[in-house]
């Protein structure tokens, strides 16, 4: 870190283009499965955002028609550019997947070769795709050919701190016709532990002339100065510190402009944000799915406040939707935070 403040530089407020689409700025969501869902997107982008990319939608064809594909595939009237992510290792279903992302209203594609998860790596796809450069050139050239939209990728560094080939991969990516590329500063083994190393971003920047957008640990306004100075990078990419806090990119944003802080939001927007979240699930999963995934979402919003959980186990053993936006507002009534 004391290397990165040291080389910091001023970096001029840039426009991020990905094809034909401008972004209002240069501030993106990370798509995360099980997260980055039409809710969360939504409230990220009216808080901030440039753009938000979706969960990652299988190249498997055999899956597409389970609910929980059939709720992540469809992204007609939604706001802002719609991003949607793919993942596989078959150069023609990945192929395939984009024409019909392509067709549900995708206006980029972005394809994952950075997800680390086991679960998708066994299937070589996600971050496996590493160890793989051959495959790496085949689902690139293919995915481009297949639709008239920009497409991008996200990937890590390496598979590990001995095999780091986000270079090459950058390199064959522009080469592919790949119009941006999203760089977690992290490996494969790596997962989510330690600290995200910024050289790699940097010289990936430096290698080639395809937009660079940083990705990993992007957790504060003074954090996304230094790493977007520092690695020249042209957006930067941020996904689990934006979990119960979407308005982090309306604080990034006013930073970068201006140099100051904005004010801490007022109880009782985070409350109306909150619970605006938590009716938003109840009505995109149904009053059965929904009041369960709002579990972990109001998890995040008020896990400095609940340090010890006690809120949470209370709030996790209800099922009702009404029940939880009843105890939400109770909470936000008789606790000061």
């Amino acid at each position: 870190m004391r290397k990165m403040r040291a080389l910091a530089e001023m970096k001029c407020d840039a426009v991020l283009k990905i094809g034909n689409y401008t972004l209002p700025n240069n501030l993106i969501v990370a798509p995360m499965a099980g997260v980055t869902d039409r809710p969360f997107r939504e409230l990220c982008l009216r808080y901030g955002a440039g753009m938000a990319v979706s969960e990652m939608m299988s190249s498997n064809p055999k899956v597409w028609n389970t609910s929980k594909s059939l709720q992540r595939m469809v992204h007609e009237g939604e706001s802002g550019i719609r991003s949607v992510q793919i993942a596989g290792a078959d150069p023609d279903l990945m192929a395939q997947a984009a024409q019909v992302s392509v067709e549900n209203g995708a206006q980029i594609i972005d394809i994952n070769m950075g997800c680390p998860a086991k679960k998708v790596n066994k299937k070589l796809a996600g971050s496996a795709l590493l160890q793989r450069p051959d495959i790496i050139e085949q689902i690139l050239k293919a995915v481009v050919n297949a639709v008239e939209v920009p497409v991008t990728l996200k990937t890590r560094t390496g598979w590990d701190t001995d095999n780091k080939n986000c270079v090459e991969v950058a390199k064959m990516a522009e080469q592919c016709g790949i119009q941006a590329l999203a760089l977690h500063g992290r490996t494969r083994a790596c997962m989510y532990k330690g600290e995200a190393e910024y050289d790699s971003i940097r010289a990936v920047k430096q290698a080639i002339s395809i937009p660079v957008i940083a990705n990993g640990d992007i957790d504060s306004p003074e954090k996304a100065k230094l790493v977007l100075d520092y690695t020249g990078a042209d957006a930067l990419m941020i996904g689990r510190p934006a979990q119960g806090r979407p308005w982090i990119f309306n604080q990034i944003q006013h930073f970068l402009q201006t140099g100051e802080h904005l004010p801490p939001l007022p109880v009782e927007e985070v409350q109306d944000i909150l619970i605006g979240h938590v009716q938003a699930l109840h009505e995109f999963y149904g009053e059965f799915l929904g009041p369960r995934i709002a579990r972990k979402h109001v998890g995040w919003y008020l896990k400095e406040h609940d340090s010890e959980g006690e809120f949470r186990r209370i709030f996790n053993a209800i099922e009702d939707a009404k029940q939880q936006i009843d105890v939400l507002r109770n909470y936000f009534y008789t606790t000061s935070i």
